[in-house]
């Protein structure tokens, strides 16, 4: 009988080659949230930069400044400023000397379910990319691609040379990303997705999850998984009409680790302002929610 598959088994702090221009470090975060934790990019070859460089944890910075080995490091990019992404980048910044770029600042009041999705209040770049901005070192150019949803603020990088993306938590190689209001936005993040289907590019290099290979066919996949959620709502309402979002969950999230359904219920959230916006559900003023 084989033994059970545990994300916290995966070794961390050490630097797994992907590519010629393309190594990663795991952090020592593993979570139901995270998988097997929060993997840190470094692009580059003679110099580098860093993406994602995850939490403010001593074990972690260490593993990468050993990854770094003395390089010259170009910049620090954030897809997102998620706790598990952002922190660390300050503290590298300082060792390294290197500016902190990439995604613009965001701090909310986070009333969802996970600790480690609160938003890094202290997350400060040196300068926020906008869509299409990038940079550049040897051999290697990296471009920001805007891809709200997930959260407002969120980018992944284009690695040219490669027709590689780096999606942070928009795509992820083990789950699909947690939308989670007010933030979060269904709406804007299925017209990343599409955004997404109608690049080119041949790898995802996700913050969460292996590599993936086939892109646009996962992308496909998770969009219709999507639509498909909305389908099982519209049904859901129109069976029982007005309803609570933790009895949808209940139904819809069956066989799901329990852990799990309170960032399930802001999904269903996301979905359901959705529909709202394009006229299909309403709330009612105690949470509850009917067809339009």
């Amino acid at each position: 009988m084989a033994t059970p598959f545990d994300p916290a088994d995966l070794p961390t702090g050490i630097l797994m080659t992907l590519s010629p221009l393309v190594a990663r470090v795991l952090a020592p975060n593993p979570s139901p949230f995270t998988y097997t934790g929060t993997q840190t990019y470094l692009v580059g070859g003679a110099d580098v930069a860093v993406i994602d460089p995850g939490p403010d944890e001593a074990e972690h910075l260490d593993a990468l400044i050993a990854a770094i080995g003395g390089r010259r490091v170009v910049a620090i990019l954030c897809t997102h400023t998620h706790r598990d992404h952002s922190p660390a980048a300050r503290p590298l910044s300082v060792m390294t000397g290197a500016p902190i770029i990439g995604c613009a600042p965001l701090t909310l009041s986070d009333d969802g379910p996970r600790a480690d999705a609160a938003f890094d209040a202290d997350y400060r770049p040196d300068r926020v990319l906008g869509d299409g901005e990038g940079v550049a070192g040897t051999g290697w150019t990296l471009a920001a691609v805007a891809t709200p949803g997930h959260t407002s603020n969120h980018l992944c990088f284009a690695l040219v040379q490669d027709k590689a993306l780096f999606t942070g938590d928009h795509v992820m190689g083990w789950s699909t990303s947690v939308i989670s209001p007010p933030d979060g936005d269904m709406t804007a993040y299925m017209r990343s997705m599409q955004r997404l289907l109608e690049r080119d590019d041949i790898v995802y290099y996700p913050a969460h999850g292996e590599p993936v290979e086939n892109p646009q066919r996962l992308v496909r996949g998770m969009m219709g998984h999507r639509k498909q959620r909305e389908g099982q709502i519209m049904r859901f309402l129109e069976r029982n009409g007005d309803s609570a979002i933790p009895d949808m969950v209940a139904e819809m999230y069956k066989g799901v680790d329990p852990r799990l359904y309170g960032a399930a219920g802001r999904s269903v959230l996301a979905h359901l302002i959705d529909l709202n916006g394009r006229g299909m559900a309403v709330p009612l003023e105690d949470g509850r929610w009917q067809m339009r």
